[in-house]
């Protein structure tokens, strides 16, 4: 048995996390028991110091995708099917995660076929997919904002993009009703984060919550690996 990497704590630390203009947001509570306390939001500058921090975070719960097809021309992930049609109107949240082919190139071009914010946002998953591995995904997770919101909605997809002032209302209107405390997220003031950034991050956290106490749904239910042994996967 390896030894404990500095004290034992009290309690487990989770995180929602988003990329965000280059930089990682991240969204943590402590959990103890039934207490469910969550923290201010804070700023990384790469996902290494996230997923390196000390003391280490229990569950991660991040908006990038893990897990990826080898080629253009293989069919979709069926995680990204599944949520599509789970999520209904709203499963254009849902987008192609770029191939292995192209992370190994290390750019995206236009024949990637990728949309816009992941072609913004690529750097980020290059990031994510070289820290990842089979062993790494005990802690790090997939996770879409809009599932778990959909989760938190009673599984109804919800009614408004989060694009609009009515669509953040809706988010914002249930993460305060299922999270005393979450007001520290989203209500939180850091450049270049905006509000929707905030409530993917609180909502994504929310799920991480639900990693920690092994009550968080899985999409597909039969597991599906990728070419290098990693799990494509939602959790909600």
């Amino acid at each position: 048995m390896s030894p404990q990497r500095g004290p034992v704590l009290p309690y487990k630390i989770v995180a929602g996390v988003v990329p965000v203009r280059k930089k990682w947001l991240v969204a943590s509570a402590k959990m103890a028991g039934s207490t469910f306390a969550p923290e201010d939001a804070k700023v990384y500058e790469s996902f290494r110091d996230v997923v390196d921090l000390r003391p280490a975070f229990a569950a991660i719960v991040v908006g990038a995708p893990i897990g990826y097809r080898d080629h253009l021309t293989d069919p979709p992930r069926g995680a990204d099917v599944a949520a599509r049609k789970l999520l209904g109107r709203r499963g254009v949240t849902i987008r192609r995660p770029p191939t292995r082919d192209t992370i190994g190139r290390g750019n995206a071009v236009a024949d990637d076929h990728l949309d816009a914010i992941s072609a913004t946002i690529f750097p980020q998953i290059l990031e994510v997919a070289s820290e990842m591995s089979g062993y790494r995904q005990r802690v790090v997770y997939e996770g879409s904002a809009e599932l778990s919101f959909y989760f938190m909605n009673a599984e109804v997809p919800l009614r408004w993009s989060k694009k609009r002032e009515e669509g953040r209302r809706e988010r914002r209107e249930l993460l305060e009703s299922k999270v005393p405390g979450i007001e520290r997220v989203i209500n939180a003031k850091i450049p270049g984060v905006g509000e929707q950034h905030l409530l993917d991050a609180a909502a994504l956290l929310m799920t991480s919550r639900r990693v920690q106490t092994r009550a968080a749904k899985r999409i597909p239910r039969d597991p599906e690996w990728d070419s290098e042994g990693i799990r494509m996967e939602y959790v909600y």
